[in-house]
């Protein structure tokens, strides 16, 4: 565990603390990360920071704190970043205090953006997408068509299949009727006047 220093200030200190603080205004940073991040440097509060700050060493520095506001306001400029643009989350605060918007938040939007469609591909995938549904509608439609003629043959197969087993049962029929008069015997009678009579059986 680390001992929370509570001596006086030297000037190194300070000066430690005005750099810091400038470059978390300069780029975009909050005050409170500014105090953190000298407080683990010296093995102080954050709180210890923020008073050493207010009190004393932000009069001090006041042309400087100018200085850096109006490079952070170029850097936005730069890359372009706009507060109506910027997610819900992000809100700047009028006077002394630094704006909220940290360089973080700025990488996070631009990588969002980055990653985001531009309108011309969007565009483009739209214009594809619609090709591609018509093309696709256009193979429904063939396969309907194909669908119809295939039932209408499959029609057409059934009857003439059912002609076919009619015709072989009548076929059938007719080869019985055949066997039938042959396996009949046939028989004679001799007539009184001498002569042969065939007879059914």
């Amino acid at each position: 565990m680390t001992v929370t220093r509570q001596d006086a200030w030297t000037q190194d200190e300070d000066i430690l603390l005005a750099e810091v603080v400038l470059r978390h205004i300069r780029e975009g940073g909050t005050q409170l990360s500014a105090f953190e991040e000298v407080g683990k440097a010296l093995s102080r509060t954050a709180a210890a920071c923020g008073f050493r700050w207010n009190s004393f060493v932000r009069k001090q520095y006041q042309s400087g704190i100018e200085l850096a506001k109006k490079q952070r306001k170029e850097l936005r400029k730069k890359i372009g970043i706009h507060a109506a643009n910027m997610p819900n989350s992000v809100k700047t605060v009028s006077g002394d205090k630094a704006d909220n918007l940290t360089i973080d938040d700025v990488i996070r939007y631009l990588e969002k953006l980055k990653q985001a469609p531009s309108q011309k591909d969007a565009g483009e995938e739209k214009k594809r997408l619609i090709e591609e549904v018509n093309a696709l509608k256009e193979e429904v439609e063939k396969l309907k068509s194909e669908n119809e003629s295939l039932k209408k043959q499959l029609e057409l197969t059934e009857e003439d299949y059912k002609a076919l087993i009619e015709i072989m049962e009548r076929a059938r029929k007719m080869v019985v009727l055949q066997e039938d008069e042959r396996n009949k015997k046939v028989k004679f009678q001799m007539e009184p006047n001498g002569n042969l009579e065939r007879m059914e059986k």
